[in-house]
């Protein structure tokens, strides 16, 4: 959606209301990129990275981008992984870290309720 004259923060608060009235949140959020906050071991530049990688796959609708497209691809994923790594580093919670084993399992769960027939 284009920048019609709003300020950053007009957007964001147009995102916001939109999850907020839509009920949308981390549950329908796409399903291949994984929450990257608050675990123990910490997140790696790896995990980083294949998300980002991920994102600009979902929104340029591109597994594999044309040589015309190659450049730009990567650009965007290489921006987007130096963006979520600021963010990562700046976010900050009380609660206790989350343990990777748990919640592959509570995912391989969800998967097989999803998948059952």
């Amino acid at each position: 959606m284009p920048n019609r004259g709003r300020s950053n923060y007009a957007q964001v608060s147009a995102s916001a209301e939109h999850y907020e009235n839509h009920g949308e949140g981390e549950k329908d959020m796409c399903r291949n990129i994984k929450p990257l906050f608050n675990f123990e071991p910490p997140v790696n530049d790896e995990e980083i990275r294949a998300a980002a990688l991920q994102y600009v796959r979902k929104i340029s609708s591109f597994n594999k981008p044309s040589k015309a497209n190659e450049v730009a691809f990567y650009a965007a994923v290489d921006e987007i992984v130096a963006v979520s790594s600021t963010l990562l580093a700046s976010l900050q919670t009380n609660a206790s870290p989350r343990n990777r084993g748990v919640e592959a399992a509570k995912a391989r769960a969800r998967a097989t309720r999803r998948f059952a027939s």
